[in-house]
């Protein structure tokens, strides 16, 4: 079982990436996001709880967000490799991913980071929520809130992944393919 992080600012281009790599690998892609605007659009407590705090530009509490990702797992037993996004974004979510993939006999293979300037963040979640109609990309304050986030909270994960030697970088700032040929290199 492969496990792979893909890692980066929001906008960097992970939900696009990520459904290249499942479609070259066969992974299950895991993205927190989409659990999460799930549970939105069919209207569930965690779901009600969740807008509240993404509408804020606030990450989703540690436990819920595991709990998403254990029962993914569970479920999902017979997958060839996983494929996860937008998880961890602490140190302590690294720390229990490590655990919880150690219960499964695993471990995180590699993180591929996709590096990407504010500025162009910036400009890429505002363009995506005009053609997405993202109302969680539409407010500046609240693009600014999550690429501070970002920097505070997920960032320091660089060093924690580079420490285990499992960190890779990708520059974002190129054509998709480009971006997508360099991650297939360090999957393989």
């Amino acid at each position: 079982m492969n496990y792979y992080i893909l890692f980066g600012p929001p906008g960097a281009g992970k939900g696009t990436q990520a459904k290249l790599i499942v479609e070259k690998c066969n992974y299950l892609h895991i993205s927190t996001g989409d659990l999460l605007r799930a549970e939105i659009k069919n209207g569930t407590q965690l779901g009600k709880t969740a807008a509240e705090i993404i509408n804020r530009g606030d990450l989703v509490p540690d436990e819920i967000v595991q709990g998403m990702i254990r029962n993914k797992i569970v479920e999902n037993q017979d997958a060839k490799g996983f494929l996860f996004d937008g998880f961890p974004r602490t140190i302590a979510q690294a720390q229990v991913l490590d655990g919880m993939l150690a219960q499964f006999g695993g471990k995180v293979d590699a993180v591929l980071s996709i590096t990407l300037d504010d500025n162009l963040v910036f400009e890429r979640i505002r363009h995506r929520a005009e053609i997405e109609g993202r109302k969680d990309d539409a407010d500046p304050a609240t693009i600014r809130n999550r690429i501070e986030n970002y920097h505070s909270k997920t960032e320091p994960l660089v060093n924690y992944y580079k420490g285990k030697g499992n960190y890779c970088e990708i520059d974002g700032d190129r054509p998709i393919e480009e971006v997508f040929n360099s991650l297939i290199q360090f999957i393989k």
